[in-house]
């Protein structure tokens, strides 16, 4: 199977040259360390960045400087600042071409759970529920199964949505897949996986 970097590599390979693309918490955000060759892409931050550099080394972290998961980054030369209300008029807008988010749950109808788990805190919403419904474009990249083995890619969430009907493709570490009418269709499987074996792990209705 995958490991975390090698789905950010394959997610990676979904960044078109020239766009405008806002990565969430977890593996998304170690997709910088892969985009190809020749691509450009600007990532926004839904706290007020548009142009985010690379992670900062060690002793050069500025505290002030983070995404909207709370890290530490840097700034290029072309970065832009703004207020909140302006970052997401970009996202509400349709000016964001792609995010890509991790998640607790997907379901085969694209239903995405990834902002809480029912008794356990959680800093809040954030921008997910407004970039689920404002980019054009939804990839999400996640483990396949949880911590006790079972499927978290589901016929129906149990966890509360993020939004309904949401996402396009599902990247985890078994493989790739499109949401499709009636279910998900298999786009790629990950090295050392047979497709009997993926189709065994995921609860939700695979079509072909």
């Amino acid at each position: 199977m995958w490991d975390r970097n090698q789905m950010a590599a394959r997610a990676a390979k979904e960044l078109q040259d020239g766009t405008y693309v806002n990565l969430g918490i977890g593996i998304p955000t170690l997709v910088p360390n892969f985009i190809p060759e020749g691509v450009t892409v600007t990532l926004q931050s839904e706290n007020g960045m548009l142009g985010m550099g690379p992670f900062p080394y060690e002793g050069e972290e500025d505290p002030d400087l983070i995404n909207a998961g709370k890290q530490t980054i840097t700034e290029l030369p072309q970065t832009a600042y703004f207020d909140s209300a302006t970052s997401f008029g970009m996202i509400r807008g349709g000016k964001i071409a792609m995010a890509i988010l991790g998640a607790m749950e997907v379901s085969e109808t694209g239903d995405l759970a990834n902002w809480m788990i029912p008794g356990k805190l959680v800093k809040g919403m954030g921008g997910a529920m407004d970039l689920v419904a404002g980019v054009k474009r939804v990839v999400v990249v996640m483990d396949h199964a949880n911590k006790h083995g079972e499927s978290k890619v589901l016929k129906a969430c149990t966890l509360p949505l993020t939004g309904r009907a949401v996402v396009d493709r599902i990247i985890s570490n078994m493989g790739v897949m499109d949401v499709v009418p009636g279910g998900l269709k298999i786009v790629e499987i990950a090295d050392g996986v047979t497709e009997a074996e993926l189709r065994a792990a995921t609860e939700a209705t695979i079509v072909d």
